[in-house]
């Protein structure tokens, strides 16, 4: 194995932003560290540096901070803090990596990645994709602001009827200006064929996204698997982790429970498991403290959780529930649940549906309908062997050994 010189490129690091890219991008570093390759994570932080430096350590040598802030939201640029990029330019003359491994352009500047390619015009620069903020204004969502509709195509007349303040001529330069910028990427990775077809119909060249899953690593051999066969509770137990917030769908969770009978209801427990419920609007948050009081009992809020906590917290889980309104790419959660056998329910949309296969691995139901979750639900309570039958479909996600294999081979 030839050893390579490596740098990834994060919008944060795991130990403060806990979010699917961030952890995918970090457990990529450290396997490609395992397998013996000069690798450095350079993870960009809203900390205030110590002393004015643009960088600082954060665990170990080869794992950096960028103190640095994008200033522009529309187009994703560094305007105020340009002189950063001669402290980039300087780091990058110094590491000399053969490979710049983007997981993301957003809070640093999309310009970075043309700064790399004007520092290092001979190494390879390649970009995971991992979700649609550079086609889409509204958070990278796809949702129509007002409507909270699915938007199925971009287009600088379409981003303009959503953002009526930024002309179409504004939208057009943003794409101009954002594909640019992607110009200078060698190659893209995917996680999903969803997310690859719509940057394919954003304008990306197909046959420079390459789908790559991401990988999980391997269980703890102590670790407790779920196991349908010895379960202890009479309930069904359901799940929800990762982000609590209006586009996550746990609202439309807690109303399909609510939409029960109370004999119904009374054969599930839900555990939630995520943060960030305190900083979301304060009509979302009345609503999901209003459903929790009315669930007392059957709904329990445990707070963030720790990413090594999963195999225990789902040993203790049937069916993970991923009701997200947005298309999501490839949720990692889904990914966690199928390493610890536990088959999901989930909106019948974009990632989602392409990684649970309906009846097979898991259930479907339709997006944002609280009445089509609970009818799933109670099929659930009714048919016991419909666990069974998804778990028995559960396919091992990959290996992060095997996803780490992949992007070395496009390297």
């Amino acid at each position: 194995m030839d050893k390579k010189k490596i740098l990834i490129i994060a919008h944060g690091h795991p130990d403060v932003h806990k979010g699917g890219a961030e952890i995918a991008a970090y457990q990529l570093f450290n396997e490609y560290e395992t397998l013996g390759h000069d690798v450095t994570f350079l993870a960009r932080s809203e900390e205030a540096p110590h002393g004015g430096a643009a960088f600082s350590v954060r665990n170990k040598a080869n794992e950096l901070l960028f103190h640095t802030r994008q200033d522009d939201d529309f187009l994703f640029s560094n305007i105020r803090t340009r002189y950063i990029w001669s402290e980039l330019r300087d780091l990058l003359k110094r590491l000399q990596p053969e490979v710049v491994h983007f997981h993301h352009f957003f809070l640093m500047g999309v310009e970075t990645l043309l700064e790399v390619r004007k520092t290092l015009p001979e190494a390879k620069i390649v970009f995971t994709l991992h979700e649609y903020l550079a086609i889409c204004h509204a958070n990278g969502l796809m949702l129509k602001p007002h409507s909270q509709k699915l938007c199925a195509k971009s287009s600088p007349r379409n981003c303009h009827n959503c953002f009526p303040e930024k002309s179409p001529a504004d939208f057009f330069m943003r794409e101009m200006y954002i594909k640019r910028a992607f110009s200078v990427v060698d190659r893209f990775v995917s996680p999903s064929e969803f997310l690859k077809q719509r940057y394919v119909d954003w304008g990306i060249d197909s046959s420079l996204i390459e789908v790559i899953e991401n990988g999980t690593p391997e269980l703890d051999k102590h670790a407790q698997m779920n196991d349908s066969v010895s379960r202890s509770s009479t309930k069904v137990r359901l799940a929800y982790f990762g982000q609590i917030n209006c586009f996550k769908g746990l609202d439309v969770l807690l109303d399909a429970l609510l939409l029960m009978d109370k004999d119904t209801r009374q054969q599930f427990v839900l555990n939630i498991h995520g943060a960030n419920l305190e900083y979301q609007p304060a009509e979302f948050q009345e609503k999901v403290y209003s459903a929790l009081k009315r669930l007392k009992g059957t709904v329990f809020l445990h707070g963030p959780y720790e990413n090594h906590e999963l195999p225990a917290l789902l040993a203790d889980t049937d069916w993970m529930v991923v009701p997200s309104i947005w298309y999501e790419n490839s949720p990692i959660v889904i990914q966690e649940a199928f390493r610890s056998n536990v088959p999901v329910i989930t909106s019948n949309i974009g990632g989602m549906a392409e990684k649970v296969t309906n009846m097979k691995n898991g259930l479907h139901f339709n997006v944002g309908k609280p009445l089509s979750l609970c009818a799933v639900l109670e099929k659930v309570a009714k048919d016991k062997n419909l666990h069974k039958q998804c778990v028995a479909g559960i396919i091992p996600p990959p290996k992060l050994s095997e996803t780490a294999k992949a992007n070395l081979a496009l390297y």
